[in-house]
């Protein structure tokens, strides 16, 4: 029971087009977030890609913004939660940007919330909404 985690950029189709399928499922059909705003900053994004036994199971990226990296779309298909994915793609996430020494932050569904906290993430801040959806602002505090 293997988690394989691969990073890629926007124009390698056959991976963005997997990370938009899972992010269409979760955000869009089970979310019911708006299309037009699930999809922004592709471009400027680092992508990644997580395998549970071969098949796709999850998404995420991160990008700089003016405030450091900010770490989003974590996205997770139903049928391979609880099963240690989120936290192998945050601890990924966190490898490849620590580095740059700038403060990481991401914008957490409540429900979510145990996942980064247990990554070492602290929540900051007011509640406040996102595509219908209550967030925390999370940053990384290790």
């Amino acid at each position: 029971m293997s988690i394989e985690i691969i990073r890629f950029t926007f124009n390698e189709s056959s991976f963005i087009n997997k990370a938009f399928e899972i992010r269409r499922m979760v955000f869009v059909i089970e979310q019911d977030c708006p299309p037009e705003l699930e999809y922004e900053n592709e471009e400027i994004c680092h992508h990644y890609l997580a395998y549970k036994n071969l098949k796709e199971a999850a998404t995420a990226r991160w990008r700089e913004t003016e405030h450091g990296i900010k770490l989003e779309r974590f996205a997770v298909l139903s049928e391979f939660r609880h099963q240690g994915i989120a936290s192998a793609l945050v601890n990924r996430l966190l490898n490849d940007t620590k580095s740059f020494n700038k403060k990481i932050y991401l914008h957490a569904q409540v429900s979510a919330m145990p996942v980064y906290a247990k990554c070492g993430f602290k929540a900051v801040g007011e509640l406040f909404e996102e595509a219908g959806i209550q967030h925390l602002k999370m940053v990384y505090l290790p």
